[in-house]
Formats: structure tokens, sequence, C-alpha cells
């Protein structure tokens, strides 16, 4: 390296450095003026018992996490269906030809009702609706009738987001592989899909975000999740502070997964900016 590489390299250094320390010298400084208007205030004792009570925090704390789990399982089962359910849709409204109109219609359908849909109002038909028709084998339980709901919301979604990394394959790709004598099916399976899968990362990882905040939802059809389990805790000990806890633990379950999708969006456009 030259004198002016080293020289320019060693400035950027600095340059990073400097920002460093102001970004975190900033920060500590809101944090501590924010602190101390909020402690400061005249009711913030007060609101410090009725949220912030370490002793009921920790008491109440097993409960949550018990409840927690049942939001990670539901929440890993409900991402594996949409996903599944999300790509078929995605693949029928693709569909080529008049043959398959009514497919599509179909799928096309089902997308513009469960995405206008709220899920609070779906969670309401599915999880009373079904029990209430009485058919043989359907089955009552809150967390299967919340996780169906889930399903059928967000597949919705993730159906759109499917579709749109299907249709940013450059139609020269289709006429390559139909060239090579390949058929429809194999297209999709062998240089669509894979391409599609890389450019809808992001977007997938954000939903799947958000469907991990949503899952506390079930708990209003009566299953014990850790929201429903922080409303038996406070209930029981007149404080709010099970609620500040379960959302805590929500935030930290959610923190891993927003830095995930943030770094694949990252690569992505790192990868799409060398092409």
């Amino acid at each position: 390296m030259t004198t002016s590489s080293i020289d320019r390299v060693a400035y950027r250094r600095s340059r990073a450095r400097r920002s460093t320390a102001v970004a975190f010298a900033s920060t500590v400084i809101f944090a501590a003026v924010l602190l101390f208007a909020v402690t400061a205030s005249p009711g913030w004792p007060r609101v410090r018992d009725s949220f912030f009570n370490l002793r009921i925090g920790w008491e109440s704390l097993p409960a949550l996490l018990d409840g927690l789990w049942l939001n990670i399982r539901v929440l890993i089962v409900c991402e594996i269906l949409i996903l599944i359910v999300g790509l078929g849709l995605a693949a029928l409204r693709t569909l080529q030809g008049p043959v398959w109109f009514p497919l599509r219609a179909l799928a096309t359908g089902y997308v513009d009702v469960f995405r206008g849909l709220p899920l609070l109002i779906c969670l309401y038909l599915v999880g009373f609706g079904l029990p209430g028709l009485r058919l043989s084998g359907m089955p009552t339980s809150p967390v299967l009738l919340g996780g169906l709901a889930l399903v059928l919301i967000y597949s919705a979604y993730v159906a759109e987001v499917f579709r749109a990394g299907i249709e940013s394959i450059h139609p020269s790709q289709l006429a390559a592989a139909k060239s090579l004598g390949l058929n429809h099916r194999r297209t999709m399976r062998l240089v669509v899909l894979p391409q599609a899968f890389r450019r809808v990362t992001p977007p997938l990882l954000n939903d799947f975000v958000a469907l991990q905040k949503d899952c506390g939802l079930i708990s209003v059809l009566g299953a014990v999740d850790a929201v429903r389990a922080a409303q038996i805790q406070s209930a029981t000990t007149y404080n709010f502070t099970p609620y500040v806890v379960a959302g805590l633990l929500f935030v930290a379950l959610a923190v891993p997964s927003a830095r995930l999708a943030d770094w694949a969006s990252r690569r992505v456009g790192t990868r799409q900016g060398a092409l």
C-alpha cells in the first residue's frame, strides 16, 4: 500500500472511532435525561410499585416462562404450515392459461379475504365458530384453533411475498429452462424457486417477527400462554408487573429474529449490488 492509501485508511478508522464515541455519548446522555424525567415525576412511586415491582415480577416469572414455551411451540408449527400453504397459494396464482382460471380465482379470493380480515376477528370466528358447528372430529383446543387462525391470516401475506419473488425472476430464465426441455414443474423447482427464495428471505423473516408477537393473541381463546399467564398473575397480585415481564420476554424473543432479518437484508443488498 502507498503512503496515501495508509493515510486514508487511518483517517477512516479515526472517523469511525469518533462517530462511535459520539453516538455512545449522545445515547447515554439521552437515556440519563429520560430516566431523570420519568423518575422525577410526581406519580413515579405509584407507577413503580404497580408496573416495576421486582418481587412480583420474579415470583411470576416461572408461570410466564411456561406460557412463553407454549407460544414458541405454536410459533414453530405455524411457521412451517404458513410456508407450505403460502407457497402453494403463490404457485396457484402464478399458473398460466385459461384452464387454471378457477384455481387462480380461488387463490386470489383467499388472499383478498384473509389479508383484509383482522386477526382478532379471525380468532373469534375460528375459535368460537368452528366448535359451534359441532362437527365430528372438530378440535376444540384453543391452542389448535388459535394456531389455525394464525395460519389462515399469515398464509395470505406470505403467499404474496412468494408471488412477488416468483414474478421477479426474469422471463429469460424461463425461456432458457424451456429451451433445455424442462417442463413447468421442473422449471419452478430447479430454476425459479431457488432464486425466489433468496430474494424473499428478508420480507419472510419480517413477517415471522410479526408472527412472534401475534402468537400472544391466542390467549383470547383461553389458551394459557405468556399473555394469559400474565393476566392470571396480575389478577392474583393486583399488580401490572407480570404484563411488563411478559412484554420483555416477547421482546427478548423478537430481537434475535429482527437482527437476523436485518442481516439477511444487507446480504441480499450486497449480493445484488455485486451483480
